[in-house]
């Protein structure tokens, strides 16, 4: 298949549909007669409550086979891991000691770390790792190169050898037998990718990450939960290994894009190549500390999801995807995107009407399914750093903090609508070993 490509006047275009249609969806019910006006919204309930409860109790937090027990040594192809770094001096000798001391055959793993025109001590600081790390490859990239953090990694990809590689960035802590417990888990399940399942490692810092940390483990049991049901996981960019030849035929990274790890899974799945998810061990990484940095790194997220709809719906609702897949994708859609923009549409028609909300079932019924993720994700043993209790007060914060969600989008949905189409990869800091920030 070719790649699939979009301009940003197509972009726009598309940006202004969806929103119209979603603020005629929240406007409209209305001016329905009472007794039917709330029909709209508890069919949708309905629906999507059925889908989201479903794959929730889907996910299936132990894996099905064990990776470890399938370890044949020398059968384990070679691998590169491979980090994109812009100013990353505060993390990168970490990382590239946790590097160091993962366990993998000898020669058949070499790691590369793409300093993407870093102004800080990073290069300075890579060159010198590379004299005592012999397996340590550093490329240097201009600044203005272009293609962020996607244009970094098909530099590398152009020199990589192995048969596989790790993207991780550069806050990663890993396990030292991540690989050899990652690698037979993606062969022994035919999988042309793998996501690793997120932890984050600081979420006793405040209020802000425990709730991202929270959201991380919800994250990944509807990741489960969709794969489990039928449906479509995805990678989502620290700690995704792929195949290389997969990776190639797709097109590699699309520079195009500002979420290259979820625009990478749409080419995919387009290719007919699956994401398998393993939840144990996780990649971990560090939480974003405040609501500024939130604020920066959601409204990429959400322009990103929202991009990869516009640009592969036509490939995604093809007979190529079973009927699974497409039912999981446009429910996953309509509650992820659809939702915060009708929300937002129908609550501004009831102040301006001096009405009652409409699609208060369907908010209500979406916040429940993410209460029971959360509970789900958050209970019970699991490698990596801890993960908050779900308790009724842990519960009740992380529920309140999704409502970012339906701010965020509404916001990001009118900007593509209305600004011309820019692309800006607003970069994550890593703080590496800091105090606790008050938020």
């Amino acid at each position: 298949m070719t790649q699939v490509t979009a301009t940003g006047d197509h972009r726009r275009v598309k940006s202004a549909a969806f929103l119209f249609a979603c603020g005629c969806a929240g406007a409209a019910p209305h001016w329905l007669d009472p007794a039917r006006s709330l029909l709209p919204a508890i069919s949708l309930a309905v629906m999507l409550g059925g889908y989201g409860l479903r794959t929730v109790m889907r996910a299936r937090k132990s894996d099905p086979v064990d990776p470890v027990q399938s370890l044949d040594v020398d059968a384990l192809p070679s691998l590169d891991v491979v980090v994109a770094a812009r100013d990353e001096e505060t993390v990168v000798t970490r990382l590239v000691e946790r590097l160091s001391a993962l366990r993998y055959p000898k020669g058949r793993l070499s790691t590369w770390v793409i300093d993407d025109g870093s102004l800080d001590r990073t290069p300075q600081i890579l060159d010198a790792l590379a004299e005592r790390h012999p397996q340590l490859n550093v490329i240097h990239r201009k600044r203005d190169a272009g293609g962020g953090k996607s244009g970094a990694l098909n530099t590398a990809l152009t020199q990589l050898k192995g048969e596989w590689l790790l993207v991780l960035d550069a806050d990663a802590q890993l396990q030292d037998d991540l690989l050899e417990r990652l690698v037979p888990y993606a062969l022994d399940g035919g999988w042309s990718a793998v996501q690793l399942r997120k932890a984050v490692v600081d979420a006793d810092r405040n209020w802000l990450t425990r709730s991202q940390a929270m959201e991380m483990a919800l994250d990944a049991v509807i990741q489960k939960g969709r794969l489990g049901a039928g449906g479509v996981a995805e990678l989502r960019g620290n700690g995704q290994l792929i195949r290389r030849s997969v990776l190639e035929a797709s097109g590699g990274f699309n520079e195009d894009t500002v979420t290259d790890d979820l625009d990478l899974s749409f080419r995919l799945l387009t290719h007919g190549a699956l994401v398998g998810i393993l939840w144990d061990p996780p990649v971990q990484e560090e939480a974003v500390p405040s609501l500024t940095a939130l604020w920066r790194q959601r409204q990429r997220w959400a322009e990103g999801g929202l991009q990869r709809f516009f640009d592969y719906w036509p490939a995604l609702m093809g007979e190529q995807l079973t009927l699974r897949q497409r039912w999981d994708l446009a429910c996953f859609f309509l509650l992820q995107y659809g939702l915060p923009v009708i929300s937002f549409a129908d609550l501004s028609t009831s102040l301006l009407s001096r009405s009652m909300p409409i699609y208060w079932p369907l908010s209500f019924v979406a916040f429940s399914v993410s209460g029971l993720a959360y509970w789900r994700g958050c209970r019970g043993a699991k490698e990596g750093p801890p993960v908050p209790s779900p308790g009724p007060i842990n519960l009740l914060i992380a529920i309140t903090y999704l409502v970012h969600w339906f701010v965020v989008i509404p916001w990001v949905t009118l900007k593509m609508t209305v600004l011309p189409k820019r692309l800006v990869w607003a970069k994550t800091s890593h703080a590496g070993e800091q105090q606790p920030v008050q938020v």
